[in-house]
């Protein structure tokens, strides 16, 4: 797996973590399902398979119980995710966020509520219902997408390997068989230290969006120089995004946060299509909600970052998610899908190259 560092630069101005990735927020774990069966010819129901899941939990407990803060910012509402408005209107995340292929959306939502309940013997009973958090993008180029083959198993298993360290990139879990400006795209990652070191800002990407002559990498026109090169048929396209962070963020600033990933977006060169469902969902892990609030006083004292100390955490932000997107290229691999639909991996010796031309590798 090769990540764009691994090509000789260092993007931003702010620091990495140590794993450069969202799990370097401490507490966040990310598990995969990565299903890859089949060639030839679509037999719908059969394959040829180039899907999967991806969760990632904010933190090890129950998260019904112990919800985190969390906000929603669509940049372009072209998409078919579940759970999207509960979060918006309470400001928290009660379950793991999973990411999936666009049709199956309503069975990963219902196997992550089957999870749900087997970890909570009140959901329905004695307390209320609850809000699966479940982001798609569509990869029905290269996997048989009506066949809906991501299942209840599959939801468990993910959640169940999700974990700390390093997180795999590229054709993995919900980015099996997704795209990014017409070369393979998938799932990417990244980090960054922000407000003096004391906190950190992860982003995960799953990443299916743009057309080639819009790729811009670390402001080289790469696009512009692989305009007709190694090219499939167009993708319209979408992009999920999720952020995370340790430092005690309220809702609202989530929702800044979570808006500025629209720049780190905008640095890769897109412009968000007509049919791109471009999502942003961002939490802290330690701005917690009790599912029972304790009797007494209904008011709640809680810590927040200053608003004077927040403009780290909006470049953290951008950074990392512009970041996350290139690794998602980089660390893919060329796929054959559904009758032998080809989509090339990023040439990376190309790239190597154009960076150098325009004096981004000393």
């Amino acid at each position: 797996m090769t990540r764009l560092r691994d090509l000789g630069v260092t993007p931003g101005h702010l620091p990495a973590g140590p794993l450069n990735a969202i799990t370097d927020v401490p507490g966040v774990k990310v598990g995969h399902v990565t299903m890859i069966e089949g060639d030839g010819p679509l037999v719908q129901g059969i394959g040829p398979i180039r899907t999967g899941v991806t969760a990632i939990l904010p933190h090890d407990g129950n998260l019904f119980q112990d919800k985190v803060a969390a906000a929603v910012h669509v940049i372009n509402g072209f998409g078919k995710s579940a759970g999207l408005m509960q979060v918006r209107e309470l400001g928290n995340i009660e379950t793991p966020l999973l990411l999936t292929n666009t049709l199956n959306v309503p069975l990963v939502a219902d196997g992550l509520i089957a999870y749900m309940l087997r970890q909570n013997d009140d959901i329905g009973l004695t307390t209320g219902t609850v809000n699966p958090v479940v982001g798609e993008c569509n990869d029905g180029f290269l996997n048989d997408i009506r066949g809906r083959h991501v299942r209840e198993s599959h939801v468990f298993q993910a959640i169940e390997s999700a974990a700390t360290g390093p997180v795999a990139e590229g054709n993995v879990g919900g980015g099996t068989g997704t795209r990014c400006y017409q070369f393979k795209g998938g799932i990417g990652t990244a980090s960054r230290k922000v407000a003096k070191g004391q906190f950190t800002v992860g982003a995960l990407v799953q990443s299916n969006f743009g057309t080639r002559e819009e790729l811009i990498v670390l402001g080289v026109p790469v696009g512009e120089h692989l305009r007709e090169t190694l090219l499939p048929e167009p993708s319209g396209g979408s992009i999920i995004m999720v952020l995370a962070t340790d430092a005690p963020l309220s809702s609202r600033q989530l929702r800044r946060l979570a808006l500025r990933a629209t720049f780190g977006l905008a640095r890769t060169g897109a412009t968000c299509s007509n049919s791109s469902g471009d999502i942003v969902i961002a939490f802290s892990t330690t701005r917690r909600m009790t599912h029972d609030r304790p009797s007494g006083s209904p008011v709640d004292m809680v810590e927040r970052v200053h608003e004077e100390a927040i403009n780290s955490f909006f470049r953290g932000a951008i950074e990392a998610t512009e970041e996350a997107i290139l690794n998602s290229m980089t660390a893919a691999e060329t796929m054959i899908g559904r009758d032998g639909h080809l989509v090339h991996a990023l040439p990376l010796d190309t790239l190597q190259e154009l960076l150098t031309k325009y004096h981004r590798i000393p």
